[in-house]
């Protein structure tokens, strides 16, 4: 397997910061990817995506699959060709959304026979067949192995039958991708909420050999708490000189309580999702500019964000936009939230880098049981 060079510049405490290098270049860790779904990030051009600070995208097998098609996308040269992306991207392997969008989704030791969300067309995923249109068909720099994510809640017995599923199809996953020289492979950490099946796969995994790893399975309903409580242990469990991705998570607070515990990098739809919702992030927690008392508030969004949308436009007139339902609004705000995100992780690289990441960690908890001044 092609080598991953990653290196970690600083730690503070268990926190660290470096750089993964690819061949589209840098990811600086902690790293935060925007969501592109269907080969957008939403509402936004990729050009602004790059701008506010991103270095990486995410892209998502079940729903190119579906929609163009991931031979299509082949065909108009390739994901990065097609959306205009130059930089890196990550896809995920459609394991989770099987579990979550599909209809009729019947699992087997093969895969996943599912009917689309769409139209109601059947369709099979395999971890061959995820692998072939993660790396060959849509190029992705970082392809995921097949998984299958653990609904929660779930029993003892029931999520290590998962977890062995998903180190069967992790195995099967690392063969179908064989060597490549430059793109790699992550394995998935599964297990739920129990500590001796977390380790119980990344033990599994390590063995397999993947160029970074993933934690799968969190974010599904298990709540703030238990959440930190498998981050307390799972990253310990993971090599040092690899990266760890904490996959579809999630607020800020989350993020950096993650980072706290060995985490480089993150994906959430959150941000675009927010912003098509009418609301903006900030150190405070997000705040809806729906709401009346914007309407005649002068202020720029968010001032100290070096963004456009955070700086140019007031928060009364955005939320004019947003009343009215104007798509402007939501492109507007969309741009920000992404930007404020970038922003923070740069606060975090920062921080770890300089040996303050703990007053920053106290400031932003403080700053979020506040709320917005």
């Amino acid at each position: 397997m092609a080598e991953f060079p990653f290196e970690i510049n600083a730690v503070d405490g268990k926190a660290r910061t470096g750089v993964l290098r690819t061949s589209r270049g840098p990811i600086r860790t902690p790293a935060f990817m925007p969501v592109g779904t269907a080969g957008t990030v939403k509402a936004l051009t990729m050009d602004q995506v790059k701008g506010a600070g991103s270095d990486i995208i995410l892209g998502n097998t079940y729903h190119l699959m579906l929609r163009p098609g991931a031979e299509r996308v082949r065909d108009l040269g390739g994901l990065h060709k097609f959306s205009t992306w130059a930089g890196p991207i990550l896809t995920d392997s459609g394991g989770f959304q099987v579990f979550s969008l599909s209809q009729l989704a019947k699992k087997s030791e093969n895969g996943m026979i599912f009917q689309s969300h769409i139209d109601g067309s059947r369709y099979e995923l395999t971890p061959e067949r995820s692998i072939e249109i993660q790396a060959d068909l849509l190029g992705a720099d970082i392809s995921m192995q097949f998984d299958e994510c653990t609904e929660h809640p779930v029993s003892h017995a029931d999520a290590k039958t998962s977890m062995e599923l998903s180190l069967r199809w992790g195995a099967r996953s690392k063969a179908a991708f064989g060597e490549r020289e430059t793109q790699n492979l992550f394995g998935i950490v599964q297990g739920s909420t129990y500590r001796d099946l977390r380790e119980q796969s990344a033990a599994g995994l390590i063995e397999q050999g993947f160029d970074g790893y993933a934690i799968g399975g969190l974010a599904v309903g298990e709540g703030f708490e238990k959440m930190c409580e498998v981050l307390d242990y799972t990253p310990d469990f993971l090599p040092a000189d690899r990266p760890r991705y904490l996959m579809g998570v999630g607020r800020p607070l989350d993020i950096i309580e993650a980072v706290a515990r060995g985490v480089d990098m993150f994906d959430c739809v959150m941000p675009t999702r927010a912003g098509r919702h009418g609301q903006a992030w900030s150190d405070y927690g997000s705040f809806n500019l729906k709401n009346a008392r914007f309407r005649d508030d002068a202020e720029p969004l968010l001032a100290e964000i070096d963004c456009p949308a955070s700086q140019d436009y007031s928060r009364a007139y955005i939320h004019h936009l947003v009343k009215c339902g104007e798509t402007l609004g939501a492109i507007l705000l969309s741009w920000h939230n992404i930007a404020y995100y970038q922003s923070l992780m740069m606060r975090i690289r920062s921080a770890i880098a300089d040996g303050s990441f703990e007053d920053l960690r106290r400031e932003l908890h403080e700053k979020t049981a506040a709320g917005l001044p």
